[in-house]
């Protein structure tokens, strides 16, 4: 049976994975929040530390690493997230290696959620105004490869269990973000969840330029996809139910 979360009734976690603070606001908080305010318990997992992410020549890699991860704790906050944990790897150059594989693998396996939520590990070159970010590439592709089979099978990585005591665990549902032609799940979404969602994007003060600015898109944008299905608003998905 399915609900209005787009998903089985008996679920109640979820696991979000990015590459960086302020990916998740962008592009699924609607559906975080919608979750949180139902009562699920919702994790992020940030691949990278966000060491890159600033034009100001002034500021160091360390300064801007601590500012984007206090950020991103007030964004969790405001979304009423479970817990936000950091792998730490470094901003820029993200690859699917099997070190990251593994520390997906483990938060999986220790958080336990029924739906995974992670960004397109492939490059759409069908816009003309954004080409894509090699870390989002990398940071989908091992959260999928975490999935399955990693997570779930207990000869994969075997010390997660024998030194760790990490159980192996089977996701039941993946989202990937998708805001193209390839979506085939739309989330429907309250005005309180846009309105907590953009609450949680404005806590990004080093990212968000014009919060005004920010906040008129993010709107606008859920209102066109709510209209694919009749809802006030909505976030778009390419859903996969896993056996």
């Amino acid at each position: 049976m399915t609900t209005g979360n787009g998903s089985s009734e008996d679920f109640k976690r979820a696991m979000v994975v990015t590459a960086h603070p302020d990916d998740a606001e962008y592009g699924c908080s609607g559906s975080v929040a919608k979750w949180c305010r139902l009562g699920w318990d919702v994790v992020y997992v940030l691949c990278t530390d966000g060491s890159k992410g600033s034009e100001d020549r002034e500021i160091t890699g360390e300064r801007l690493t601590e500012i984007r991860t206090e950020e991103q704790i007030n964004a969790g906050k405001t979304l009423g997230l479970k817990s936000v944990e950091f792998l730490g790897y470094p901003d820029g150059y993200l690859e699917p290696t099997l070190d990251l594989r593994r520390d997906i693998s483990r938060e999986i396996r220790k958080w336990k959620p029924d739906v995974l939520i992670t960004v397109n590990p492939t490059r759409d070159l069908m816009g003309s105004g954004y080409i894509g970010h090699p870390d989002h590439f990398a940071a989908g592709e091992a959260a999928l490869s975490a999935v399955f089979p990693s997570a779930r099978d207990h000869l994969t990585f075997p010390e997660l269990y024998t030194d760790e005591g990490l159980e192996p665990h089977k996701v039941r549902e993946v989202w990937v973000m998708s805001f193209g032609d390839n979506a085939d799940f739309w989330n429907p979404l309250t005005e309180e969840d846009v309105d907590t969602s953009i609450a949680a994007l404005e806590q990004h003060v080093s990212q968000v330029s014009n919060p005004e600015e920010s906040a008129k898109w993010m709107k606008q944008r859920r209102m066109d996809l709510g209209k694919k299905i009749g809802a006030d608003y909505a976030e778009s998905f390419k859903k996969f139910t896993l056996g």
